[in-house]
């Protein structure tokens, strides 16, 4: 649970604080042209799966809200609305193309802030699989600094951060890529090679 607690503190009320820049879920879109480069330039593509992380609520309201996201979710392909282990609450995607993945994500995201719960979005993350067939690396968005960080797992809590310096160094630019490393906050899965929402 400590991991997560400091989660909390990275991706929250200190992290909305020293942000520069408000959250913008269109941000999202920015991935649909850097996963070409992703592709071209690092022999990465984009998985068919995504998440949005969410600090849930107990309130009847809140959870009208998420029925509401899950059925905006359903239509096209796989969708879940799940907890993990920690309590956090994962809105997952599951579909064949990036545009498709961040505009399902951006609508989850737009939704929840329209219903008042934008402050509850922490992150969302989105995954790359390597063409040699590798460990997945991840763009993370943090809601409360407004700007990307990759995330490489090279282990169960271990991190490629070289490959995290190449990620931001080819991407900078055509991502608005967090330049404070003390925000790159990894989030592990607690299944063994899973995704952080697993």
């Amino acid at each position: 649970m400590g991991l997560f607690d400091t989660v909390r503190d990275v991706l929250g009320l200190s992290a909305e604080a020293d942000a520069t820049r408000p959250a913008d879920p269109e941000d999202f879109f920015q991935l649909n042209a850097a996963s070409v480069t992703m592709e071209a330039d690092l022999d990465y593509r984009p998985a068919d799966r995504a998440g949005l992380c969410l600090s849930a609520m107990d309130s009847t309201d809140f959870r009208s809200t998420l029925r509401d996201v899950e059925d905006v979710l359903e239509g096209g392909g796989f969708s879940e609305i799940r907890t993990d282990d920690h309590g956090y609450t994962w809105a997952v995607v599951d579909r064949d193309d990036i545009t498709d993945l961040t505009t399902e994500l951006y609508v989850a995201a737009d939704t929840l802030a329209d219903r008042g719960y934008g402050d509850r979005l922490l992150a969302a993350v989105f995954p790359f699989d390597p063409l040699d067939g590798g460990r997945p690396i991840y763009w993370v968005y943090s809601f409360k600094r407004g700007s990307f960080y990759p995330f490489a797992p090279a282990g169960d809590h271990e991190r490629d951060s070289s490959t995290e310096v190449t990620l931001q160094s080819v991407l900078d630019g055509e991502l608005d890529v967090e330049s404070d490393t003390a925000y790159w906050y990894p989030l592990w899965s607690d299944a063994p090679g899973g995704h952080p929402w697993e």
